[in-house]
């Protein structure tokens, strides 16, 4: 079965750290394009960051460039978003995505092609 599912999300006082992590099942992990959304409440679901094995590429929102950091971990078929100085405005929940591209691209939330089912991610005093 072709599948994302993601891992790692919880309560975090401002000013700390989460590690989210992203497991993929049924296709070739280390060939396509990975990808963190996160949405809101009320706002729309959008790209943080993306990582790429055949350019070495990744790339970041604004947001959350210097504190997130996007890795393909040692674990088989396994990605981390390393996720400090964290904010209340990151809270969100954070979904792992593919449209099975080769390098990373501006991708809307509308052209994805498979999503994990997300994890909450609330930061908060």
């Amino acid at each position: 079965q072709v599948q994302l599912v993601e891992s790692g999300g919880g309560l975090v006082q401002p000013g700390g750290s989460l590690r989210l992590s992203c497991t993929a099942s049924g296709f070739n992990f280390d060939y396509y394009t990975l990808y963190w959304f996160r949405q809101a409440p009320g706002k729309e679901r959008e790209r943080v960051s993306c990582i790429s094995n055949y350019d070495g590429i990744t790339s970041y929102t604004d947001s959350v460039k210097g504190r997130f950091t996007f890795s393909r971990g040692n674990a088989k078929n396994t990605a981390y978003l390393q996720m400090n100085s964290l904010k209340s405005e990151d809270t969100a929940v954070y979904y792992c995505a593919t449209n099975w591209d080769r390098t990373c691209l501006p991708l809307e939330s509308s052209a994805v092609s498979l999503w994990g089912q997300g994890t909450q991610v609330t930061v908060s005093s």
